[in-house]
């Protein structure tokens, strides 16, 4: 289950619809865009594949081998008559075909752990393609988070300028009638500057969270790309009143980083039992055919000669009496047909061989030591991120209580400088202060505007990665 995923997608449940690249975009479309064209995943996902590739490669092991092969040679200059088995000058042409079978009998249960191993292998580079994919939606949801607020903040800071002018022309009109000191006006006229100062910073804020954001779903054209006006719910997470302990059990089930570690481990396994296979004798059955076939003439018969019917031979010792045969000349002809040698030249071998390994001047020793020790290192490495993972989920629920409580109290203190900036007003009407405490009222107020916005986002985002760490269904279709 692709877990982190509902980070993304429990945002979607707010009414989140499709989304085009000339409008404004949606949390929903920029993580669907992200995960269809970011580089790191594509690349995740050829490694997945790859993955799959070398699994075909271990199932193939079990297979036979079957070779064939072929040749056409020609022969020229001195070399044996296949007739006559005589060396002569003499131009020949041969034909070869051949057939070779093999099949692992018993290779230690090598073929079988690989294959176990392939298996463990093609998991964990799903879980890391998983991981990548739910890590850069992750990052999107955080930039996208930053765009909504600085876009808010950017809302607050241009109400804010809108009031201010407001008070300058009414300040204008005070100073004029003689009823305030020109000095009010000055002051005014300093916050506006420092508002607009404000606006000017808030606005290139929003600009870079666009870029980064733009930059992450590797948009080119980041200056028309824009992000939808939505709002998200800071209601009180139930999870919060769930033990610590109990996200720390659920997350070993639903992390990814730890799953990866925890099929590394059950990867090294399988290594010791490959390198211990090379112990054990490999039987290997096998099974060759052959035939030839030559173009040389090749002997007919036999016919007396005619002219010389018979030849002298030899002679008889004492008498020197001769010794005559018949004088046979050969008949020449073409050879059998291709196909016709090739059925007669045919030939077959097979059976089973066997190896006993012996002596290999300790490679097979030092490769199953090897494993030993990446197993050992795999197994160190889960034991410390599981402890790593107590310390983060734990840490997680403990941000997410205090963000919380952050947020709950920066929002009281929001109600109370709203009501301190409207006290501030009705005294500055009747003239019990200058323009510089109701300024200082009203710089305190935009901060604890401010504050209310960063600590709602702040929230929120802590919201999904406990949520995550939980281990909450993936988003369900409505």
């Amino acid at each position: 289950m692709n877990v982190k995923f509902f980070i993304i997608t429990s945002f979607c449940l707010l009414g989140i619809k499709g989304f085009s690249q000339n409008s404004h975009w949606t949390l929903e479309a920029c993580v669907q865009y992200a995960r269809e064209h970011n580089i790191s995943i594509k690349k995740a996902e050829l490694d997945e594949k790859l993955a799959v590739v070398d699994k075909t490669g271990a199932k193939g092991a079990f297979m036979p081998t079957v070779n064939a092969s072929g040749s056409h040679s020609w022969t020229i200059g001195l070399n044996q008559n296949i007739t006559t088995g005589l060396l002569q000058n003499q131009t020949t042409q041969f034909t070869s075909a051949g057939l070779d079978v093999g099949l692992d009998i018993f290779k230690g249960g090598q073929n079988l752990n690989r294959l176990r191993r392939a298996d463990l292998a093609v998991l964990a580079a799903r879980y890391q393609s998983e991981k990548i994919t739910d890590d850069i939606s992750l990052n999107v949801v955080n930039a996208y988070l930053q765009v909504i607020f600085n876009k808010e903040y950017l809302k607050v800071n241009k109400a804010q300028l809108i009031y201010d002018l407001q008070q300058e022309e009414r300040i204008q009109a005070l100073v004029d009638a003689g009823s305030v000191p020109a000095g009010d006006l000055l002051d005014i006229q300093a916050t506006v500057a420092t508002t607009n100062q404000n606006v000017i910073l808030a606005d290139n804020n929003l600009k870079i969270a666009k870029l980064n954001l733009a930059q992450i779903l590797q948009i080119e054209d980041y200056n028309n790309f824009d992000v939808a006006d939505e709002t998200f719910d800071t209601a009180n997470s139930m999870l919060l009143l769930e033990n610590p302990q109990t996200f720390i059990d659920n997350s070993k089930d639903v992390l990814l980083d730890y799953k990866i570690l925890e099929t590394q481990v059950n990867l090294a396994e399988k290594d010791i039992a490959i390198a211990k296979a090379a112990y054990y004798p490999t039987i290997r059955g096998f099974y060759s055919f052959a035939t030839r076939a030559a173009y040389a003439q090749v002997v007919k018969g036999y016919e007396l000669n005619a002219a010389e019917p018979t030849k002298e031979i030899g002679f008889v010792e004492g008498t020197n009496q001769k010794v005559v045969t018949p004088n046979f000349t050969s008949i020449w002809g073409s050879p059998e047909s291709l196909w016709n040698q090739f059925d007669m030249n045919k030939g077959h071998n097979f059976g089973i061989g066997l190896s006993i390994p012996v002596f290999n001047g300790f490679t097979t020793r030092n490769n199953v030591q090897k494993s030993k020790i990446a197993y050992e290192t795999a197994k160190l490495n889960l034991e410390e991120s599981t402890l790593q993972l107590e310390q983060k989920v734990f840490t997680a629920y403990t941000d997410t209580k205090g963000a919380l409580e952050t947020h709950e109290a920066a929002k009281k203190a929001f109600r109370a400088r709203q009501q301190s900036l409207e006290y501030a007003r009705q005294r500055y009407e009747v003239g019990l202060i200058n323009i510089f405490d109701l300024n200082q009222n009203q710089n305190l107020f935009i901060a604890a505007q401010s504050e209310v916005l960063r600590t709602k986002y702040d929230y929120i985002f802590k919201t999904k990665i406990l949520e995550y760490y939980f281990g909450l269904p993936i988003f369900k279709a409505e």
